[in-house]
């Protein structure tokens, strides 16, 4: 039976690099002078993204032709998230301090200011919205506590909100990573998931805190990315893949990934993790992920237990189109890349 069961094993792990093979980066641009840490696909063919120097870039034809703007006034903004709603609307996060908001409906031609926050320590990580309508933005604590907004317009308006389900109140040294737009994910009636990290990395959510195994205790380590699988149904589920490791010591791979499928109760490790550190993971299907950073870009097959290689080319962000089956890419030096499928 043992040896039965270590063939059955073999097999698999041969099936999937063979499958994993199959899979490839397909670069679209670089050369753009910005670091490109937000990214939203709105379709297989509308791409918006934005970075450093206030960049923002937007393709409507599945990443061949790009439009790039530098939006007035914020030229030497962190523009770490975006969040796009179709080829001419947009909302797109400056990380402060001060913190901005930015919204556009023309697209690009003209930004509207629609949060400003320039209070000391304001620093914002990411938003999410489950429809286009309602998000979440989340940004490291302010006096003590997390701080956490909402909009319920379409990101014309935003209010500061003190969520009552969650011990809302970070230990010290605790904070959450601006790395991907990814450390929080938005689900119908208020419900969401956010990782952090820092001297503490844990999962926050409508359910309560719950420690994370995943590597902490200094500035620099902790979760960066939260994959939730939805089963599309908008309200998400019990399966996560959480990412991280330590990013002043990137090629480390100690502890930089788990997964649950009890909402976060119990935490495995994979039995092959992926490769150094990592900002982004994202759900392709119920089995499939990706997962990117700056040693390369990876897959699973199985929910996370186990990774591949397929590029060495370093990216921040991966997203999977919302509407659609398109994955992208984004990086450093404004690089953008389709993930193609075998």
């Amino acid at each position: 039976m043992a040896k039965k069961n270590l063939l059955l094993t073999l097999l698999l792990l041969v099936i999937q690099l063979v499958h994993a093979q199959n899979f490839s980066v397909q670069e679209l641009t670089s050369g753009t002078e910005t670091n490109l840490r937000g990214l939203s696909v709105v379709n297989d063919n509308v791409i918006w993204v934005s970075g450093s120097n206030g960049k923002v870039g937007r393709s409507t034809n599945a990443g061949k032709n790009w439009k790039w703007m530098t939006i007035n006034g914020f030229e030497k903004a962190e523009f770490r998230d975006i969040e796009a709603f179709g080829p001419n609307t947009a909302v797109v996060m400056a990380s402060g301090e001060p913190a901005y908001m930015l919204k556009t409906t023309d697209a690009g031609e003209t930004w509207k200011i629609v949060f400003h926050d320039d209070r000391k320590g304001m620093f914002l990580d990411a938003i999410d919205f489950f429809t286009p309508q309602y998000g979440i933005a989340v940004g490291d604590p302010v006096n003590g506590k997390i701080f956490f907004a909402e909009t319920r317009d379409a990101g014309d308006s935003w209010k500061q909100i003190h969520p009552d389900t969650i011990a809302n109140r970070p230990d010290s040294g605790e904070a959450f990573f601006a790395a991907s737009g990814t450390n929080i994910r938005y689900f119908r009636n208020g419900r969401f998931y956010l990782v952090s990290g820092g001297r503490k990395s844990r999962l926050f959510s409508h359910n309560g805190v719950r420690p994370m195994p995943i590597i902490q205790g200094k500035e620099s380590a902790g979760a960066n990315s939260i994959a939730v699988f939805d089963r599309g149904n908008m309200k998400g589920s019990s399966h996560f893949v959480v990412v991280g490791g330590d990013y002043l010591q990137d090629t480390l791979s100690t502890g930089n990934c788990f997964y649950t499928k009890n909402g976060g109760k119990t935490w495995k490790a994979p039995k092959e993790p992926p490769q150094g550190y990592k900002s982004c993971v994202e759900f392709m299907d119920k089995n499939e992920l990706v997962t990117c950073g700056p040693t390369g870009v990876e897959i699973s097959f199985n929910g996370g237990r186990t990774w591949q290689k397929i590029s060495d080319q370093g990216f921040h962000v991966c997203r999977l189109a919302r509407f659609g089956t398109a994955v992208y890419l984004a990086g450093s030096n404004g690089r953008i890349a389709r993930l193609a499928f075998p």
